[in-house]
């Protein structure tokens, strides 16, 4: 009779163990109550019915999910493989465990597809150089998608976009080409510039006649400093008129 007293009390101290639980502050236990959902408990320690009670427990922290590279074809018809990361949560832990087998697997079979749609519908350098457009779009999408399932995405990177041999050289033409263009886009614009100060400096002299001699004895000045060659130059007579104009006046 003792035995069995001991053994009956042993049972109960095992049942009273296994029931009594405790969850961390980022653990939620979905509780089913003979198979039919009852609550969501945590954190903390609450007591579980053995046998007619059954708890899922369910992780709330960020999931960092590696999205393996992925064949993407843009709307230019250019071919890539684009990898990521998205970063996503458990919000409703009892939709992550009726609505959805694995969401874990869901959510990454999920990501992938898409990944290749939302950046199909657009062309090689929106994906090069508006990523972070990129990155929101991708987003908003899965994140619509994942609701049902309790998930909360809350960021979606995009690691790399990788590019055939073929491609990088034609970009790096694209790039080279480009370039050049800008250069004698630039040196355009100096030479017109340029043609302009000429012709307002033409304008401004052609209405002195003073201001055109200094000019000329100016540029006379400045020849006569390179005693490398000899220069004939002639001088113009609207040069040489005043002066003797002047020498008249004087000797009459």
């Amino acid at each position: 009779m003792f035995s069995f007293i001991l053994g009956a009390l042993l049972v109960l101290v095992v049942l009273l163990v296994w029931a009594f639980r405790i969850l961390r502050e980022y653990e939620r236990g979905v509780v089913f109550n003979l198979g039919r959902y009852w609550a969501v408990k945590g954190p903390g320690w609450f007591i579980l019915v053995p046998v007619i009670q059954q708890m899922v427990k369910m992780d709330l922290r960020t999931v960092v999910l590696d999205v393996p590279p992925q064949d993407v074809i843009s709307r230019d018809n250019v071919s890539v493989k684009v990898n990521a990361v998205v970063y996503f949560r458990v919000v409703d832990p009892q939709k992550a465990v009726i609505q959805v087998a694995d969401f874990l697997n869901a959510t990454s079979q999920l990501a992938q597809t898409t990944l290749r749609a939302v950046l199909g519908k657009h062309e090689l350098d929106e994906m090069l150089a508006e990523r972070e457009k990129l990155n929101v779009d991708i987003q908003k999408t899965l994140d619509a998608q994942t609701e049902a399932w309790g998930i909360k995405v809350s960021n979606v990177e995009i690691k790399d976009v990788d590019l055939n041999e073929t491609m990088v050289r034609a970009i790096a033409r694209q790039a080279e080409a480009e370039r050049e263009r800008r250069a004698k886009v630039i040196h355009a614009e100096g030479e017109l510039q340029a043609s302009e100060k000429l012709l307002q400096a033409a304008q401004m002299l052609s209405k002195q006649a003073e201001a055109m001699q200094l000019r000329y004895l100016q540029t006379l000045s400045n020849i006569a400093g390179d005693k490398t060659s000899t220069i004939v130059f002639p001088v113009p007579m609207d040069l040489i008129t005043p002066m003797l104009e002047a020498m008249r006046k004087r000797n009459p």
